[in-house]
């Protein structure tokens, strides 16, 4: 099974919500989400693994950048049907 493989769930303040943490340990995995500043009982996280989730976000911006490059979607624009080049 896939939790099986998975050591660490790696999220953002936007994910910092009770059922989503409950959810998460029923499963058996490490929540590894930063608490929200208006958290009354701020959660613990371990920074070090935080850190992780900036190097794989950073690696899909680079695969979207890529993408974009390798379809031209850089070089022309459609607004209204014509075709504007940059």
């Amino acid at each position: 099974m896939i939790t099986d493989k998975i050591e660490a769930f790696l999220a953002d303040k936007g994910y910092d919500a009770d059922a989503i943490r409950d959810e998460i340990a029923r499963a058996g995995v490490e929540a590894v989400i930063p608490a929200k500043s208006n958290r009354k009982t701020p959660a613990p996280h371990d920074r070090g693994k935080y850190r992780w989730r900036n190097l794989v976000e950073r690696l899909f911006n680079k695969l979207k950048n890529w993408r974009r490059v390798a379809n031209r979607y850089d070089t022309s624009q459609m607004l209204d049907g014509q075709v504007q080049f940059l």
